[in-house]
Parts: structure tokens; C-alpha cells; sequence
């Protein structure tokens, strides 16, 4: 039993704790590529999630990780076969209802731990911030918190050379052999300006990949995973661990 998962601890434990800050996994179910599993997502935000968790949890601090949230925003996949979407106004009734309990029992501190890159909390955010002032809410991308290129040769954001390593780290009887691996080849809008960050629309998935991948896996290594796993989740810790000891009404300098 890992007190700070919540799944897993009890009423005994937890009757007399005092929790500073709840952390919330958000994923998805989707298709990655022909060789990842659909709750790809999913596992590594429960895995980065309860080990950043636990690191922090040594270091004194007092958080609990929610449930992971397994269904994210995929509106740009609604052709591909069974990915499970969510739409922005429902996870912000989701998000609503949460820190309601929350707010409710004394917890003031919510890490919204995203990973999937089609969820954005941002906007929820602010509007839930104005409706529980003495909340403070964060949200954190893991995927953007590492410098990729210290670890992976190619590029790409789906099912790619980094999701693929740690699979084969975390999950490995769920990764099918390398002869069943698509090359994730993406397509470019054809106004380039889109493939730059101030102009954006949606990409219509199966417009764009043949394979559901974005993002050639061919370099993919257990051993990259494994490095990769251990620094990342050190980084978070360590945030998480700041969030913690934070004092909401005095966090500027």
C-alpha cells in the first residue's frame, strides 16, 4: 500500500492525514501506431505519476494522486476506431466537480498531471479559478518538462521514439515486435505558417497518418526509457515537492 495513491491507501491512513496538494493523472485512450497500446497515455501518467509521487512523499511532502482520468479530447481522431472522446465542456465539469470535494475537505492545492497532448487545461482553468479564488490550480504537460533531445534522436509527438522507450520500460508485454511497427509518417499543412506556434487548427488524424503515429519509434530502447523515466520523474518531484511546502498567499518573489 502506497499512501499517497489513493486507489491504493485507506480510511485508517487517511482520516488523520493532512493532504496539501491533490494530484490528478489525465490521459486518453487512442490508437498509438500499430504497436502501442490505446491506454498508452494512461499508463505512463499512472507510472510518472505515482513515482514522482512517491519521491516527493520521501521528501516529507503531503499529496495524494487521484484516479487517473482515462478519456481525453479527441476530437481530430473521431474516425479512428474506438478512441474515446471527451470534450473540453465535459472535463470542465469534471474538473468542476472535483475541486467542489476538494475545496469542500481543506485540500487547496490541485496539479492537474496531464498526458495527453490534445487535453489543454489552461482555459478551465481561469474560469475555475475565478469560481474557488482560495484554490490554487496548476497544470503540468510531463512530456514538455525534459530537454527530448538529450535522450531521443527523432523527432515526433505520438507513439514516437520517446513514447515507445518507455513503453518498452513500463509495459513492455504490451509493445508488439519491431516488424509490426509503422514509421509514423506525417503529413504538413500545406500553409506552412501552421507548422509554426502562432497559427493552429486541429489535425484531422487520419488526414495526416496512415499509421495513427506521428513520428518514426525505429530508435526506441528500453534503455533510453529507463534513463528518461528516472531524470523526468526526479524533475517532478521535485516541483511537486515545491507545490507543497508553497504558501499560496506569498508564492511571488
Amino acid at each position: 500500500m502506497r499512501p499517497y495513491i489513493l486507489a491504493e491507501t485507506n480510511w485508517k491512513h487517511l482520516k488523520d492525514e493532512k493532504i496539501e496538494l491533490a494530484v490528478l493523472p489525465w490521459g486518453a485512450t487512442e490508437a498509438h501506431n500499430y504497436h502501442l497500446p490505446y491506454a498508452t497515455d494512461n499508463i505512463e501518467c499512472d507510472y510518472l505519476a505515482a513515482e514522482s509521487a512517491g519521491l516527493a512523499w520521501e521528501k516529507g511532502a503531503k499529496l495524494i494522486v487521484l484516479p487517473t482520468i482515462p478519456f481525453g479530447v479527441n476530437t481530430g481522431q473521431s474516425d479512428i476506431y474506438l478512441d474515446i472522446n471527451l470534450n473540453p465542456s465535459t472535463q470542465l465539469a469534471i474538473l468542476r466537480d472535483i475541486i467542489t470535494v476538494l475545496n469542500r475537505q481543506g485540500i487547496n492545492k490541485l496539479l492537474i498531471f496531464n498526458s495527453h497532448g490534445g487535453n489543454d487545461f489552461k482555459t478551465m482553468l481561469r474560469e475555475l479559478g475565478l469560481e474557488f479564488p482560495e484554490m490554487f490550480l496548476a497544470t503540468s504537460n510531463w512530456f514538455q518538462a525534459m530537454e527530448r533531445k538529450k535522450y531521443f534522436e527523432l523527432d515526433g509527438d505520438h507513439a514516437e521514439e520517446m513514447e515507445t522507450s518507455l513503453l518498452l520500460y513500463l509495459k513492455p508485454e504490451l509493445v508488439l515486435p519491431k516488424e509490426s511497427w509503422g514509421d509514423g509518417a506525417e503529413k504538413k499543412h500545406k500553409i506552412e505558417a501552421f507548422s509554426e506556434s502562432w497559427l493552429w487548427t486541429e489535425r484531422k488524424w487520419s488526414k495526416v497518418t496512415a499509421d495513427t503515429g506521428i513520428g518514426d519509434p525505429k530508435l526506441a530502447s528500453k534503455e533510453k526509457g529507463e534513463m528518461f523515466f528516472k531524470e523526468l520523474t526526479q524533475k517532478l518531484a521535485q516541483a511537486m515537492t515545491e507545490i507543497c511546502s508553497m504558501d499560496i498567499n506569498n508564492c511571488y518573489h
